[in-house]
């Protein structure tokens, strides 16, 4: 199936999913749209958050022909999952599902945590979806939620080290601390590029979760059962970037969190 597969996110972050879909599928072309223009989404509201989903998903649909839909954001997914699932033509795989089911898995006290934007957090989705894990294995969970406003924007500003970090880590980390968490999610994808300072705030025997593996394994299993995997041939696989925002920024930074892959971006504009 020589269709690509299409996946969004309000900038950055969202390549820690493309870099675990592209290695796990190398022969999966891909197209990827960073919202930089408008980002970041964590603060906006959950309507606006869900019509800025909307444009993302459909533009990939109609303009990219894409396969299937991978939403490489914790907040769109926690606002427009359902709505995109309904709308779309193509199947539709998020981050908040896969990276619960890890957690839930992952877990050795039953204590675990999540951390994410305000809008993730305050949206409940990560509840609902760590519960729903919880039931199926039958496992005992407590969970404890933290919105961690600041992360993204440094991030985005290519700061994933250092003491103001750290320092704004251990204010933020404090509640998850306090519970007695032994496993931790990092319920944003711009998350695992401070994986180092929260890793080291939070101590050597809680174990971060990073749904960007998770969600590409189950990517790969719903193309494969819906029989939509290209299969391996003598062309290399196209990877294309495109931005909403600055594109020679988005190349920059974009390049050095990704990889080679993303050598030339493209603009994409919205309605």
């Amino acid at each position: 199936m020589e269709r690509p597969i299409g996946m969004f996110d309000s900038g950055f972050g969202g390549l820690t999913v493309a870099r675990a879909v592209i290695d796990l599928l190398p022969h999966e072309d891909l197209v990827y749209i960073g919202d930089t223009g408008r980002y970041p989404y964590g603060p906006r509201p959950q309507a606006e958050v869900r019509e800025f989903a909307r444009q993302l998903a459909w533009s990939l649909v109609k303009e990219h022909d894409v396969k299937a839909l991978i939403v490489a954001c914790n907040t769109a997914s926690a606002a427009a999952l359902d709505l995109l699932e309904a709308e779309l033509p193509v199947p539709v795989i998020d981050v908040v599902a896969p990276g619960a089911r890890a957690l839930v898995r992952t877990t050795r006290s039953g204590k675990v945590g999540v951390i994410g934007t305000v809008g993730t957090i305050g949206s409940g989705a990560y509840g609902r979806a760590v519960a729903a894990a919880a039931r199926v294995t039958g496992s005992e969970v407590q969970l404890t939620a933290a919105a961690c406003p600041g992360f993204v924007e440094f991030v985005e500003r290519g700061q994933t080290s250092g003491a103001e970090v750290t320092i704004l880590a251990e204010r933020l980390l404090a509640p998850v601390q306090q519970a007695g968490v032994d496993t931790l999610l990092l319920g944003c994808t711009h998350y695992p590029y401070l994986a180092d300072v929260i890793g080291e705030v939070m101590g050597s025997d809680v174990r971060l979760v990073n749904s960007a593996d998770e969600t590409a394994l189950v990517a790969r299993a719903e193309l494969e059962a819906a029989d939509l995997l290209q299969v391996p041939g003598a062309a290399s696989a196209e990877h294309r970037f495109l931005s909403s925002g600055d594109i020679s920024w988005f190349a920059d930074l974009g390049g050095r969190l990704l990889g080679p892959e993303l050598r030339d971006a493209e603009q994409w504009h919205h309605d």
